[in-house]
């Protein structure tokens, strides 16, 4: 009798013993911020579970606006934005804040037009469609970039961001370099006023609305459109041509990138026949100096292995890898990482 009741307290304390290992082992990393790449870091969090079960990412796809706010006051252990961080923002950070680039992306423009015409956009009637002065899809600027497609006489429905977003600053940032009078009137950052529109939260909402919306036009992230199943117009880039956004395009602009050691640049509107004009690359953001030790090594292995291994992922879900030579420099910034 002895016997059994100490089988069973053994096998209790083994029972408790393996509820607890779990419960201590599984440490949640917080993050938040861009919805651009949140496809592929849902597939990065669920693949680097098989590599350390031991940790466990929660990641907030709420916008690189929040993603800023969040990890400048420290409620989350890393932050994710596609647009660089401001000095005045990363002056207000208690400690330094570094870029580190994963992956690019291109935002396309995406559209509900019966028929699903192709349709060739160039940069002066993107600007005059969001600023509101192209009003109608047969407006003859539109006509004559498409002739021979059948352009409706139908309201044009602008569809736009409603929350501080990376898309919209890589979309802003394009329209900026191609329109003096978006840059005076609209300007480039994560919201601007809009001067046209209805709002849409997170790349998500913006399909969703422009899908349910005849007429409609809205930008997306490439994998949003694709995964929707919605058309997406070719652009007309600064070489002249007209340019569909595919993997191949954004990694023809991302090689023209000039890119500092603090990683923060632009790509759009990219130099060459071959790069997609509206693209961008997207960035997490965390602290030189980690507050928590434990945690601290636990994201930089990460880090590591998304450098690594992660970026391999990237063609499959339609971004672009970092080149080699970046991803060799990424690498090494992860190293100056402190607990």
């Amino acid at each position: 009798m002895k016997s059994r009741n100490f089988t069973h307290k053994l096998l209790a304390t083994v029972l408790l013993a393996g509820v607890s290992a779990t419960a201590s082992a599984q440490m949640l990393i917080n993050g938040a911020g861009a919805t651009f790449p949140y496809p592929i870091y849902s597939k990065w969090f669920d693949e680097y579970a098989k590599v350390d079960p031991s940790v466990r990412f929660n990641y907030q796809s709420i916008g690189s606006g929040g993603g800023q706010k969040q990890i400048l006051a420290q409620t989350v252990d890393f932050g994710a934005s596609d647009g660089p961080m401001s000095d005045e923002n990363l002056g207000k950070a208690p400690g330094k804040i570094l870029h580190i680039p994963t992956v690019a992306g291109a935002v396309v423009l995406t559209y509900n037009l019966a028929g699903n015409p192709s349709l060739k956009l160039d940069g002066d009637s993107i600007a005059g469609i969001f600023l509101g002065q192209i009003k109608k899809w047969n407006d003859p600027k539109l006509a004559a970039l498409n002739s021979g497609a059948k352009l409706p006489d139908q309201d044009i429905v602008v569809v736009h961001r409603s929350d501080g977003s990376g898309t919209t600053f890589i979309f802003t940032d394009y329209l900026s370099k191609v329109s003096s009078e978006w840059k005076q009137k609209a300007g480039n950052n994560t919201s601007v006023n809009w001067p046209t529109g209805i709002g849409g939260k997170g790349n998500e909402g913006v399909s969703g609305q422009v899908k349910q919306t005849p007429g409609a036009i809205g930008y997306v992230e490439l994998i949003y459109a694709t995964q929707n199943k919605m058309p997406y117009a070719e652009v007309k880039n600064s070489a002249g041509q007209f340019v569909k956004p595919t993997i191949d395009s954004v990694t023809a602009a991302l090689a023209t990138a000039e890119i500092p050691d603090d990683f923060r640049f632009s790509m759009t509107n990219a130099p060459g026949k071959d790069a997609y004009p509206i693209c961008g690359a997207t960035w997490l953001l965390v602290y030189e100096q980690q507050k928590d030790p434990a945690k601290g090594k636990k994201l930089v292995e990460f880090l590591k292995w998304a450098a690594k291994d992660g970026e391999k992922m990237a063609k499959d879900l339609d971004y672009a890898p970092l080149p080699e030579t970046v991803q060799e420099r990424v690498l090494k910034r992860i190293n100056e990482i402190k607990m």
